[in-house]
């Protein structure tokens, strides 16, 4: 693409005041102020003093400008542009925000915690955000990740697993068969802290919310045919949470685990007990599918042996279940290369997992557990966009700007399920961001009525005019 030669841009001129750079904030605002998130943190919230009040407004415009891709407080001012104070009642400045942040504690944060859960109570109702989460198997994941942060200012930031300077946030994630990961609880810790602390209690909220969740769904669900026994989550996670805690968590709230379980002199032992004849290839890089045989012809192969976890402690925490290991061979190079190996050298990757072989057998669940790695592309997607920056020198306000991601993540993808698309409803927030909400729109005024005008062929208009009329009806003027 170039410059057209025969009408050449000859100037430009900030000036209209009726355009609006992100016009799909419109309807998904509206999505959110129909859920509740106003009211919810009118009542939850109790922020002391003068830039305490309002709070609803206030966690509402924080939410909207990470919404329309504002990853710092400054840039909270792509509120404030053209006709947006038309759009919207008291878009609020970027100092103000900042200032409301910053008187947040512990216990703020923690009331912040319930508006958030609740609001993905009211979107779960609203929308087929998890649809089938009452009858289909929920995965639930937990994880942590690094957020980096540069100089000392920034409280509770220090070296951790990783070896890079930052802040720990840890999220639990559900996932249904049909449905994109959805955030059910997140936390802010201190970057040097274990990956393990206070998984315990993420993991027991985590469960509680998708009880709720549950419960929700059923209600509206009118096919009385669905109605039935839901089958038990599964909590996947890796190496870093293999302990009774998270596993003992997860057991008491009716889950089941597929938990990495690390190579330590327990499970080297477990698994050398494994018979020769015991493993199956598996669809696996460069695998190849032999239609005689109807088996994989793969270098990577699967076993299992009955295995009780936790067998060193007391009686209490003895856990029963299934080892399951996959191996690969080792292609590493060795240091002598001068005697070819007598015998192949494997890789060994082993988890644990309480479910039953009934329902999952072994090349099941490995290809099950393996899609564990589904989080970490959720916390990609939240350093593309709002966690890009922890944007205060305050550890509270940095919690309560996570909580605000999480919320702002959960609505634009309860947005885009409510376009039809299938495609956007699993798509990145970017992806969202950029076909739905950074649309940019003209307004104009008639019989006391707004009417937005949208760029022509639009490559997403079917989806944007879905979710449109999902918010306002077909009774709203959306010119063809």
């Amino acid at each position: 693409m170039q410059l057209s030669h025969t009408r050449p841009v000859a100037a430009a001129s900030f000036d209209d005041p009726n355009l609006v750079s992100a016009g799909g904030l419109v309807p998904v605002m509206a999505l959110a102020q129909r859920s509740g998130l106003l009211t919810l943190s009118d009542d939850h919230l109790s922020v002391p003093g003068d830039t305490g009040s309002n709070a609803g407004r206030k966690i509402g415009s924080l939410v909207a400008g990470m919404v329309a891709g504002a990853d710092s407080i400054s840039d909270m001012a792509i509120l404030r542009h053209g006709a947006m104070h038309i759009l919207f009642e008291r878009p609020y400045a970027p100092s103000t925000l900042g200032s409301f942040l910053r008187q947040f504690r512990f216990g703020h944060v923690r009331q912040l915690d319930a508006v958030a859960s609740r609001l993905l109570l009211a979107l779960t109702e609203r929308t087929p955000l998890l649809a089938g989460i009452d009858t289909e198997p929920v995965m639930i994941d937990i994880d942590d990740s690094i957020i980096e942060v540069h100089g000392h200012s920034k409280q509770g930031s220090g070296y951790g697993y990783s070896g890079v300077r930052g802040l720990n946030s840890v999220i639990t994630t559900v996932t249904t068969s049909t449905t994109a990961p959805v955030i059910t609880a997140q936390r802010l810790r201190k970057g040097a802290c274990g990956s393990s602390r206070g998984a315990a209690r993420m993991i027991a909220d985590t469960l509680t919310t998708v009880d709720r969740l549950r419960d929700a769904v059923t209600k509206t669900n009118t096919d009385t045919d669905t109605v039935g026994a839901s089958p038990k989550p599964l909590l996947r996670a890796d190496s870093a949470y293999f302990g009774y805690p998270s596993i003992g968590a997860a057991l008491r709230g009716g889950a089941d685990v597929s938990i990495t379980t690390g190579l330590n002199s327990v499970i080297k032992t477990a698994i050398s007990s494994i018979a020769d004849d015991a493993w199956t290839p598996i669809r696996y890089t460069n695998s190849i599918y032999d239609t005689d045989t109807q088996q994989w012809i793969s270098v990577a192969e699967v076993a299992e042996i009955p295995f009780t976890a936790f067998a060193s402690q007391k009686k209490a925490h003895h856990t029963p279940g299934r080892l399951i290991v996959r191996r690969i061979p080792d292609l590493r190079p060795r240091t002598d290369q001068g005697q070819g190996e007598l015998f192949d050298v494997w890789r060994f990757h082993a988890f644990f997992t309480t479910t039953d072989r009934a329902d999952l057998d072994t090349v099941a669940a490995d290809r099950t557990h393996r899609r564990h790695a589904i989080i970490e592309q959720v916390h990609a997607d939240l350093k593309n966009s709002a966690l890009a920056h922890m944007p205060s020198g305050k550890f509270c306000a940095n919690a309560a700007w996570l909580v605000c991601a999480v919320m702002a993540f959960n609505l634009t993808r309860a947005a885009a399920t409510l376009t039809g698309e299938s495609t956007l409803a699993k798509a990145t927030t970017g992806t969202i961001r950029r076909t739905l909400i950074s649309v940019p729109a003209r307004i104009a005024y008639s019989a006391r009525r707004l009417t937005l005008h949208l760029p022509e062929k639009w490559a997403w208009e079917a989806s944007w005019k879905a979710l449109f009329d999902s918010m306002f009806g077909r009774n709203a003027h959306i010119l063809p």
